[in-house]
């Protein structure tokens, strides 16, 4: 199980999936059928979206399937970026076609 934040051309999504990288061709295609076909990724720690969301963060994670899923555990920019702190974030992962 991964977990990003996605900046996309509309604005930061913060996505949970069972692919084994973001740029795995199967992840980029669940992306591209969402309408996103270029992105920058951080991947984000499990533990720390569990205690940012609680209660949401478990739903989100029941849906999950076992294998080839994507999930949108939050579209919300602004309280995304209330909720993270952008020197923390990772090396970047960029995509575009």
């Amino acid at each position: 199980m991964k977990a990003a934040i996605v900046f996309t051309g509309s604005g930061p999504i913060v996505v949970m999936t069972t692919f084994e990288s973001f740029v795995e061709p199967r992840f980029v295609e669940k992306m591209e059928a969402k309408g996103i076909k270029k992105f920058i990724a951080y991947e984000v720690d499990l533990d720390g979206l569990r205690s940012k969301y609680g209660k949401h963060f478990d739903i989100i994670l029941g849906d999950l399937k076992q294998s080839s899923d994507l999930r949108v555990l939050d579209y919300n920019g602004h309280r995304i970026f209330s909720l993270f702190e952008l020197r923390t974030l990772g090396a970047p992962i960029y995509h575009e076609p």
